[in-house]
Order: C-alpha cells, then structure tokens, then sequence
C-alpha cells in the first residue's frame, strides 16, 4: 500500500458503518436514511440533485513534481496546487469525523496480472451499493489480505469554497496521483466515482504496456473479440448487449499482450427510452441489486417512467454483470478481431457505416468526433458537435497520441477490421433529419462482426475517404449513402464541407503525428 494512501485510511477518525456490506443490508440503510426508494422491479431509485451528469469544470489533478512533466496539461486536465489539495484533503477528513461513511474494497481489473486494489469510502450508503456494482468485488480470502493501492473518498455532503480551496465551484473531483487518493464532494453523481477511477487507469496502465480503452466488448460463439469505442450516450451499452454474443463489459477495458479484460464487473446503462423490445438485456437486468438514477416513477405503482425526461435524459442504471444472463465471467478474452468506432452525429454527415484502412482509423480515433448528448455533462441540453480525442479525452491525463499509437501498434499487429457507425442523425442536422433506427445500426454492426461486409462492394467517400458499402441486408440501400437522404443535396454538399473543416481545425492540436495520418482525414474543396 502507498504510504500516503495508508496514512489517508488510517486518518479516519470515525469507524465506519461497515466494509463491504451486503447489498441487501446496504439496500435497507439507503431506504431507512431516505437516499431512494424501491422501485416495482426491486432496483433502488435514486435521484442526485442538480448534478445529473459529470461536472468536467470541477475535475483537477493536483501538480506533483513526479506527474508534473507527464500529464497533458488544459482544459481537461487542470492543475490543482499541493497546498490546495492539502486544505481540501483536511476539509475532508474533518468531515467524516462527523458523519457516517461506508467502506468498499475491491479491484479495478479483471486481469489478476494487472488489477488495481481499490478502497472507496462513501458518505451514502446507495453511492458504496453503486461501486460495488460497478467495481470487481473480492473472494472472502482476497479482503482478508486486500492492500489498497488508490482510495476514493466521496463525501457529497461536503461542499467546497473556490475562494479558499482553489476549486471552480462547490463541487470538485480532485486526483492526486502522488499521494494516491480521490476526493469527490459537492455532487451526488455516481458517475464521478467510476470515471475517476477510469482517469486513474489511463495514468497507470500505459506504463505496464496495457492500453486503457473507453469502450464495451463482447465475444461471439467463435471467440471473435469486438470493441464498441464511443463517449457516453453513443450506443455502446446497447450494442456490445447481444443475445448471440457474451458481453464482457460496457465501458472500460484494457488490452494487454494476450487480449482484453474489463476494468469493471457492472454496467452503468443510460436507460432513457428503454424498452424490453429494443434492449432486453438491459431491460431484464433491472432488478434488485440495481441501482437507477433520476429515473422517475409512477407515484402509484413505482414502475419506471423511462421516457420521462424531467429530471435530465442522463437517466441511468448500474448493475453487476452478472445480471447480463450471457456476461463473460470473469471479463477476460484474447485480441479483438473488429473495431466499432461509434459516434453521434449531430450534422447528418457522415454515413450509417464505413470501412477505415488503419491509417484513417488513426486519424478518426485521435479526433474523436462526436456528439455530446443532453445531459451527459452539466449544461448539455441539445447535441452539441465535438471532438474527444481517443473517443474519451475527458479520462485521459496523458497526451492523446500515447493511446492513438498504442492502438495503432495493435491495429496492426492483430489485422484489426476498424469501421465507423454514426448512431446520430440521418436525413439532415438534428432539428430535420431524424436519429438513425437502433434496428438498422445492429444490422450493420451484425454485418461487419460476421464477415458480411468483407464481401460486399463499397464507394469511396469523396470528402471524407472513407470506404461506403453498397449494400448492408436488413438495411435499406437509401439510407447508407448520407447525400442522398438529404431534400437538398447541395445543402448537404455545403455542411460536409463544413464538418471537414472542423476536423482539420481541430486537429492542428496534433503538430507531431506524421503525414500519413494526416493525409487520411477529410479533403477540403
């Protein structure tokens, strides 16, 4: 155990309700505390205030001299001074010595080789149901001799003061990678909680030669491997959870010598529009044991309102994997055969699927570009276009082209088919065209995992260089070339033209990647 993190623990100054209780014992702590309340499947529902998705302005990581010349300094990473941390860690300890805080020990990793001890202490009892869930728990044998190496302390209730704590607001998630603790307080978000632990990952696994991913897997009955890439909202739950394929997992994974494994043993599902025709697994996975957030519920019959926006339609549902009837147990499989690259496109750009020779997968992989969708982030209330390098900057503290040529090495190495699939707007830009039919997009992806699309004819995109198939079965043949769905098609001209752009503009951040990636991006007129 790091020393500073043994300190930390060993600073508590008041016992804690428990170390990894039940679920069920915590379950009724929750409800007796009034943290949720039971909804008609089981699950604990519970709602989170005004934070209802991350708050990136409030992430820091604290400026070590060990990270210092190693993180990716910016908007995504700000730097937090020790003496900040300091106070912030103080404000902190104080306040768990008046309140009542549980304990989870478990492991971020399902490779035994390459797993991260983890201690998370949590002021809510459904917050430690939550990463306990989420995380990989222990055998009886494992706790008795776990030694966490990174703790996470989520204190809500706590909220900061910027003028003195150096933060950005009363909410702060706060990574000393040096001392090896977390603080989150001043948001009720579970998110907060996984992604910081994610963050954690991409600092320490690319310097065991493990490329940390933010992305779902799943295996199919020949052993082929498949990773879903995508920032939240895009599809990746949904789509890596197939009845003719094992899931093994929906976020989080790393890819070491031998193949994949999953950080996580749960899923974190966003569940508006849910429905048991479009996402059985899912929907069959929402039970007790389940923890939802802002899913609102009928005041009669407590049944889930999945619809039901108000709140946000950042509505989501945590489950162990184990509740996927055909989850990869433990999530461990070799060296994937196909690359998704999921985004949504907010312009109505870019086709339903495309081919991607690795160098364009390099080039599209560092730009990221997708959609964030209404309420994955606070103050996202419509789609809104943007580029994530890596398809999840907001997780990566080091600088984006360490991964890229991480999975370029891979790409190559394992003769890895990559493709494209926008999960966004087809017909036009959002407001006009429409979002594209989850049935159609299965489709495709059934298409490239089987073989199907090795074998058909393709065009040449000629603004974006991709390759379009021709044909896609069970997909309609108007709807995989994007110009022709649109009223207008000099409009359309016009807009891609105007994506292409983007994309160049925003890569000007990578001055160091070589020509032949460069080349493979979009043709400006």
């Amino acid at each position: 155990m790091n020393e500073v993190t043994q300190t930390a623990n060993a600073n508590l100054v008041r016992p804690p309700v428990g170390c990894n209780l039940p679920v069920s014992q915590l379950v009724e702590i929750a409800l007796a505390r009034g943290e949720g309340v039971l909804a008609a499947t089981g699950s604990l529902s519970c709602t989170t205030g005004k934070y209802t998705g991350r708050s990136p302005q409030d992430r820091f990581i604290v400026d070590e001299p060990s990270v210092h010349d190693r993180i990716a300094w910016g908007k995504i990473n700000r730097p937090l001074a020790e003496n900040s941390f300091e106070g912030l860690y103080q404000k902190v300890m104080a306040y768990l010595g008046t309140t009542q805080y549980f304990i989870f020990d478990g492991f971020a990793g399902a490779d035994e080789r390459y797993r991260l001890p983890v201690r998370v202490i949590n002021e809510f009892a459904w917050h430690n149901i939550f990463v306990q869930q989420l995380l990989i728990c222990p055998t009886v044998d494992q706790l008795a001799d776990h030694q966490p190496e990174f703790t996470v302390i989520c204190t809500p209730g706590l909220k900061a003061d910027p003028l003195t704590d150096g933060t950005n607001s009363e909410a702060f998630i706060v990574l000393s990678f040096e001392k090896r603790v977390v603080l989150i307080g001043g948001t009720e978000y579970a998110g907060e909680i996984k992604k910081s632990i994610f963050s954690v990952l991409n600092y320490l696994m690319p310097e065991r030669e493990i490329l940390p991913m933010h992305c779902s897997a799943n295996v199919g009955v020949d052993n082929d491997v498949a990773l879903f890439f995508g920032l939240s909202g895009t599809g990746k739950t949904t789509l890596s959870a197939d009845l003719e394929r094992r899931l093994i997992g929906d976020d989080e994974h790393g890819w070491s010598s031998t193949g994949i494994f999953n950080f996580e043993g749960g899923c974190y599902a966003k569940c508006i529009n849910l429905s048991k025709q479009h996402e059985p697994q899912i929907w069959d996975a929402i039970r007790f044991g389940t923890v939802t957030e802002n899913v609102v519920l009928d005041t009669h019959t407590r049944a889930a309102d999945y619809s039901n926006e108000s709140l946000t339609e950042n509505t989501r549902a945590g489950y162990p994997i184990e509740h996927i009837e055909n989850a990869m147990i433990p999530g461990l499989a070799g060296h994937p055969h196909v690359v998704i690259f999921l985004t949504a496109d907010a312009f109505g750009i870019l086709p339903p699927i495309a081919k991607l020779t690795k160098e364009q997968a390099m080039y599209y992989f560092l730009s990221g570009y997708t959609s964030k969708l209404a309420g994955t982030e606070r103050g996202i209330t419509e789609p809104e276009a943007t580029f994530s390098s890596c398809f999840g900057e907001p997780f990566l503290p080091l600088n984006p082209a360490v991964y890229a040529n991480m999975l370029g090495e891979r790409i190559e190495a394992h003769h890895v088919q990559v493709y494209l699939v926008n999960t966004g707007w087809s017909g036009g830009p959002y407001g006009v065209g429409k979002r594209m039919k989850l049935s159609f997009t299965r489709a495709m992806i059934s298409a490239a995992l089987n073989g199907t699309l090795e074998k058909v004819l393709y065009r040449q995109d000629p603004v974006f260089g991709f390759l379009i198939p021709e044909t896609v079965p069970g997909v309609p043949e108007t709807i995989l070339q994007p110009r022709g769905t649109w009223e207008d098609p000099a409009a359309y001209d016009n807009a891609a033209q105007a994506l292409a752009a983007r994309f160049h503009q925003n890569f000007i951040k990578f001055p160091d990647i070589s020509p032949e990636i460069r080349s493979a991006g979009p043709q400006l007129r």
